[in-house]
């Protein structure tokens, strides 16, 4: 299976990516053949900052789970606003 098409599987996933010029979590936004369209959040305000196109022959290593990830995505978590089903 083509890296690719396993990264298609992760679309709209918190993730870690490495490319050649870059490392930075974010969020996979869309999976193309020759491109990825990849949201950069800021860790510090955990809000997304931009978005990179990446020339997918350019990726080095993705990250999808494990400690890190994990504090990121929960620190996202902790950031969104609580809805009161009550009132709806």
């Amino acid at each position: 299976m083509r890296m690719i098409q396993k990264l298609k599987a992760l679309e709209k996933a918190v993730v870690f990516l490495r490319w050649a010029t870059d490392a930075q979590f974010g969020k996979i936004k869309y999976v193309g053949e020759d491109f990825i369209e990849f949201e950069v959040l800021d860790t510090d305000s955990m809000e997304y900052t931009e978005t990179v196109l990446i020339n997918s022959q350019l990726l080095l290593e993705v990250m999808v789970s494990g400690f890190e990830v994990s504090r990121i995505i929960a620190e996202i978590s902790h950031k969104m606003e609580i809805v009161d089903l009550g009132n709806i």
